[in-house]
């Protein structure tokens, strides 16, 4: 006789698979070259569409785009903690595309580092195809957003020449959140998170993306 699956159960099941495609991942951050060349997409269909910070009116895509040139360091670096969370299994784009739009805002001297420090906040392919069964999809919602405190100390401290022009780091706070379709039924987990991002922005020119920290372990 075929055995049923207990709802609960199954539920359970979802959410460990919701949480685990990003704890394990959360180990995977190298320092070697990831290489993110861009192969061709899909024709994007129409996706969902979710609050980048919880206010109302502040929405994207969770299909890969190309973020906007911005000179407001606080406004980038906003735009870019959104990027970071924003993806739909269910769209057929692959994490490398998803992973290029953040690279195509680095500072290209720091490009190889970042597309290191991308691997920590992105699900490797096996991940990506078991999180694709559920249909599954992520965005972030921001809680504060704010230069860390050390940062000052940083930069007094710092050698001449070791901080390209305009660099400064804002510390994102929020809520990580997934969801995704287990035989028909919605089920969602939730998790805060925080990290720092680091980026260059001058006067009178657009800001470049610099680093990233390691996820959960932001500056202060």
């Amino acid at each position: 006789m075929r055995q049923t699956t207990d709802p609960e159960q199954a539920s359970r099941r979802l959410r460990i698979t919701l949480i685990v495609g990003g704890l394990v991942l959360a180990l995977l951050l190298g320092i070697g070259i990831y290489g993110l060349l861009r192969g061709p997409a899909p024709e994007p269909s129409p996706g969902p569409r979710v609050a980048s910070s919880g206010t109302p009116g502040a929405e994207r895509e969770l299909s890969p785009r190309e973020l906007p040139a911005i000179a407001d360091a606080e406004r980038f670096a906003r735009d870019v903690a959104v990027g970071l969370f924003a993806w739909d299994t269910s769209l057929g784009y692959g994490t490398h595309e998803y992973m290029q739009a953040i690279v195509d805002i680095a500072d290209p001297d720091e490009a190889p580092g970042l597309a290191a420090d991308l691997r920590a906040y992105f699900p490797d392919e096996d991940a990506w195809a078991e999180l694709g069964h559920y249909a599954t999809r992520q965005w972030l919602a921001i809680d504060s957003i704010a230069v860390p405190e050390s940062w000052a100390g940083i930069v007094s401290d710092a050698r001449p020449g070791s901080l390209p022009p305009g660099a400064t780091a804002y510390t994102v706070t929020g809520t990580r959140h997934r969801a995704g379709v287990w035989e028909g039924r919605d089920v969602t987990d939730a998790r805060p998170v925080s990290f720092t991002i680091f980026a260059a922005c001058q006067d009178g020119e657009d800001c470049r993306l610099l680093r990233l920290s390691a996820l959960d372990t932001p500056l202060r």
